[in-house]
Parts: structure tokens; sequence; C-alpha cells
């Protein structure tokens, strides 16, 4: 009697993985492109000659937003709006990019990596702050666009890959990174008057910001040791 064929493991078994797989790569590829273009740099420069001026707002806002896809600091891409185009016009462009790149990562870590990463979101704190986030997704995901010092590229998947719900996930990413944006951009914008009270203003929050972020890490780390001891 022959023996019987091997089955192989049926694609949903197999297919988590291989699109996590896929999300490094895309990542990866995102985040080495630095090494060949500059988006502050593309952003600072303006259109090339002989483009239309009412390409600037699109344009602006999708190498804004492919920027943020490549961890380019938000810091930097801000400064290159006030640069460019001014405080009013940077704020709101800025925050359109934003928005529009943290709805790329979510919509790319949702389909390609939380089917893979899920199963191993346990333990007591993992569960509580998934809850959290599905239950309380617009509050919870303005508190992480708020809280200075966490990564953004870190909130947006740390989002996508919880329960977070898509819609107030880009509400409350809108809402929340409007104080920073404006500190940064208003700060470039102000650049060139540096006695002027913008710049003096934005300034000083940028050193509030720094010291708010200080005293968070050391708060997380304090409490890391707790829990381990």
């Amino acid at each position: 009697m022959p023996a019987p064929e091997a089955v192989p493991a049926p694609p949903a078994q197999r297919s988590p993985w291989w699109r996590f797989a896929l999300l490094v790569v895309i990542l990866g590829a995102a985040a080495g492109s630095l090494l060949l273009w500059s988006p502050t740099a593309f952003l600072s420069g303006g259109l090339p000659a002989g483009v239309p001026g009412y390409w600037l707002a699109p344009v602006f806002v999708a190498v804004y937003a492919l920027g943020t896809l490549a961890f380019m600091p938000r810091p930097a891409l801000n400064a290159a709006a006030g640069l460019l185009l001014g405080i009013q016009q940077g704020v709101l462009l800025a925050v359109l990019g934003t928005t529009l790149g943290a709805a790329a990562a979510f919509g790319l870590g949702r389909a390609l990596g939380r089917d893979a990463l899920r199963p191993y979101l346990r333990g007591r704190m993992l569960t509580a702050l998934d809850r959290r986030f599905t239950d309380q997704s617009f509050r919870s995901v303005l508190l992480l666009r708020l809280l200075p010092g966490l990564p953004f590229q870190a909130g947006n998947y740390g989002a996508a890959f919880s329960g977070t719900r898509f819609l107030p996930y880009l509400l409350a990413t809108a809402v929340g990174v409007i104080p920073t944006t404006a500190v940064y951009v208003t700060a470039a914008a102000s650049a060139r008057e540096p006695g002027s009270a913008a710049f003096l203003f934005s300034a000083g929050a940028i050193g509030v910001l720094g010291l708010v972020t200080l005293v968070s890490l050391w708060r997380a780390a304090a409490a890391r040791r707790r829990a381990t001891a």
C-alpha cells in the first residue's frame, strides 16, 4: 500500500509570517531609500522650475507621508514645512502629511503584520493595553500622540497590531499631532528672526518637550526596574 502523500500546511497557517516578512522588506526598503534621497531637502527646495504652483500642496503632503514611512524624524519634516511654507500653511500641510503617513503605516501593519504578531500579545500588561486600545481607541491614540518622546512610527505600528479601530486612530492622530507640529513649524519659520516672540515661544516649548521626554523616559525606566525587582 503506497504511503500517504504529505499534506501541505493550509495557506492560512503559513501566510501570516509571509506577510510579516513582506512588511519587514517594505519597511527596510523605505528606510534604506533615505540613502538615495532626502525628504527634508526635497521639501525645503520646493517644486522644480516649470511645475505649476497648485501641485505644491499635494506633492508636499505625499512626500511628507513617504518620509514618515521611511522613519524620517517628524521634527525634521516639520522644520522643512516651516522653512518652505511658513507657519499657517506649514502646520496645515504637515498635519495632513502626518495623518496620511499614519494611515499608510496603519494599513501596512494591520494587513501584513497583525495576524503574525497578535498571538504574542500575552501577559497581563500587554493584554490590558490591547483591551484599552480596543475599547478606547480615540482616547488611547490621542494620549499616545500627545506624549513626548514616543517615536511616531512605533505608535503607528503598535496601534495597528492591537485592536485599535481605524477611524478613531486617524482622528486622534490628526488632533494629537497639532501641538508638536505647530511648535517645530513655528520655530523653523521664525528662525530668521531669533528675537521674535514666535521663535522664543517655540524654542521654549521645544525645551519643555525635551524635558518632559527625559522625565517620561526616566519614569519608564524606574517602572521597569521596579517590575523586575
